[in-house]
């Protein structure tokens, strides 16, 4: 019982700011510009601070050492070549598969990942969560864009690629964070300016999850119904499944698992959507995608946690 409640008090939070947003929303009280507004502010000012101020006041005795920064990568790039391999031949429309491929691969890391570890072991060092960013937000941007313009039709264009990591805004403010950080900087900062930091950046995390909510909308479910049950299952279950019992047996325990568990079991990056819109895939099943994996991730995450509980992973 004890695991149990543990759980729920876990992803319960999460579920509640989600639906409110969705029911917010469903009265009229929020219309898709302030969602579209919203998101821009979270993911260009409010989560880039919030990972900068995570890391620039980690422990200055933390070390780059933990297994997660070079085991993840491994995992993620044989996530994506998995997939390469197998979906299209499910899928033989390719600007369906290539939105297949990015939602079984890329996970919402840094707008689900970082709160959910943070409420998980509230008197922990979760520093770590906040570091892989560094590591695992390019390799999700640069293994999407090649996927979706392999499948979709267009070229691959490195540049595109390079320019698309070096001015992603996750990515700027985890680097300054890191630099800040690793120079010392960061503790010499005022008190006016932690507190600031600390106060904008805890608006990231519930707004994108009440944005979240705001964005759960399905038109054309029926008609995806075979690709949308393979690539929630992919996301939520198979994929967590393989590569947190390879973690595991890796001996990953606590908030390395943790850490795990939102790499490769988290909803779909909700940035997935207008990338896709953008760069000619599937539009309205990437949507769908976040919209299912954000909501069945609910039981998927809650059962995953109680049932590492139960067998003192985490």
């Amino acid at each position: 019982m004890t695991e149990l409640v543990f759980s729920a008090n876990i992803v319960l939070p999460l579920l509640i700011l989600i639906a409110t947003g969705y029911f917010a929303k469903r009265l009229g009280l929020i219309d898709d510009r302030f969602v579209g507004a919203g998101n821009k502010l979270v993911f260009k000012i409010f989560l880039p601070v919030l990972l900068c101020y995570n890391i620039m006041t980690t422990d200055s005795g933390f070390e780059l050492g933990s297994r997660a920064f070079w085991i993840f990568p491994i995992f993620i790039l044989a996530e994506f070549a998995l997939c390469f391999l197998i979906v299209p031949k499910i899928e033989k429309d390719g600007k369906k598969a290539s939105v297949m491929i990015q939602a079984i691969c890329r996970s919402n890391y840094a707008l689900f990942g970082i709160p959910l570890v943070e409420l998980m072991y509230p008197e922990r060092n979760t520093s770590l969560a906040a570091l892989l960013v560094i590591v695992i937000v390019p390799m999700f941007n640069v293994f999407s864009v090649v996927t979706l313009e392999s499948f979709s039709g267009g070229k691959r264009s490195f540049k595109k690629i390079a320019m698309g990591v070096i001015t992603n805004p996750l990515i700027i403010g985890s680097a300054i964070g890191f630099v800040l950080w690793k120079t010392g900087v960061g503790a010499l900062m005022p008190a006016f300016v932690m507190t600031s930091m600390k106060n904008i950046g805890s608006i990231a995390s519930p707004l994108a999850l009440f944005l979240l909510g705001g964005t759960l909308t399905i038109k054309t479910a029926r008609e995806n119904k075979r690709q949308l049950t393979i690539a929630v299952l992919g996301r939520l279950v198979i994929m967590p499944a393989i590569f947190l019992l390879l973690c595991i047996l890796l001996g990953m325990r606590d908030v390395e698992l943790a850490c795990a568990l939102i790499v490769f079991g988290a909803p779909v990056a909700v940035s997935s959507f207008p990338m896709a819109q953008l760069m000619g895939a599937d539009g309205e099943l990437a949507g769908e995608l976040v919209a299912f994996t954000s909501a069945f991730s609910i039981l998927s995450v809650f059962v995953f946690i109680y049932v590492m509980r139960v067998l003192a992973f985490l």
